[in-house]
């Protein structure tokens, strides 16, 4: 779904309130007080009117749009903008496109990266499944005392964030505390988002991977020797990471520890739907930030 699409389709905000009545309700407007559908609807207005619990509500209500004073055409522009962006779009360049300040810019955002959320991504990945660490953060700034401490790896002191990513399919992001990168905490968060009864891991060599042998069907590849070793490698989870690490240091240029597990989700969305129709994203992202987790 492309931003022409979304004039075409929306052009008032009346056929905004339609098009989120249509997908929350399906012709039968329900209380979100009381969930009583016998509601009369005041047209002038754009809302509807609880005969049962004597309440006004509308279909923004408890929902990523309530409270917004943005007309949704903008709402809708803005969804279409960042599932299109496939590195990320910032507060600043969405405020711009938007016409909007940049406060407000982020806010939209935010409400949008909580439709992206992966907790409702209760399916355990099958099948060949990659794992690899990478760690998110700006460099220090040239100069500063930490600049001349300046680490790579797993030596640095940016923020560590595990994935796994089944061959071909969808991909599972947890940021992590730098001291759980252990065997213990690790063989946990893949025994929570593997089927390990059907799963093959593949790992680097990185010790905290060692006891996965113990769960699954485990290989490693030696990244001093090679990168690929016949069907072993991580290039899948390697490629998630490419993406992402562009999008933090080429779109946001920084991230807070607080805020970076939904870039995370924003992320994984993207991927999880890369093969998707546009218009059919579009409505199903809508109907997540309506709440209807499906």
């Amino acid at each position: 779904m492309n931003i022409v699409r979304i004039y075409e389709l929306f052009p008032t905000e009346a056929d905004c309130i339609d098009h989120l009545e249509k997908a929350r309700w399906h012709g039968k407007p329900t209380c979100p007080y009381c969930q009583s559908q016998n509601t009369t609807a005041a047209p002038k207005e754009q809302r509807h009117h609880c005969n049962n619990c004597n309440t006004a509500f509308s279909v923004t209500i408890q929902t990523i749009f309530h409270h917004t004073h943005l007309p949704l055409q903008k709402w809708f522009l803005a969804v279409s903008l960042m599932l299109n962006a496939k590195k990320g779009l910032s507060a600043r360049q969405l405020s711009r496109d938007l016409q909007v300040n940049k406060d407000t810019a982020w806010r939209i955002c935010m409400k949008i990266r909580e439709a992206m959320s992966q907790y409702q991504q209760r399916e355990l990945l099958t099948g060949i499944v990659e794992i690899d660490e990478a760690y998110i953060g700006g460099k220090p700034r040239k100069g500063s005392p930490s600049d001349t401490h300046h680490k790579r790896g797993r030596g640095t002191d940016k923020a560590p964030v595990v994935g796994m990513v089944e061959r071909g399919g969808n991909v599972k992001a947890k940021v992590m505390k730098k001291g759980d990168l252990n065997a213990k905490k690790l063989s946990a968060l893949v025994r929570a988002n593997v089927d390990i009864k059907t799963a093959t891991l593949m790992t680097d060599e990185y010790t905290g991977y060692v006891h996965l042998k113990r769960l699954a069907e485990h290989h490693t590849i030696n990244h001093k020797v090679w990168y690929v070793d016949g069907n072993i490698h991580t290039n899948s989870i390697e490629s998630f990471w490419a993406i992402l690490k562009r999008g933090i240091v080429g779109q946001f240029h920084k991230v807070s520890l607080k805020h970076l597990p939904k870039y995370i989700d924003e992320f994984c969305y993207r991927y999880n739907n890369r093969k998707a129709n546009g218009g059919v994203l579009f409505d199903a992202t809508i109907q997540k930030g309506l709440g209807l987790w499906q």
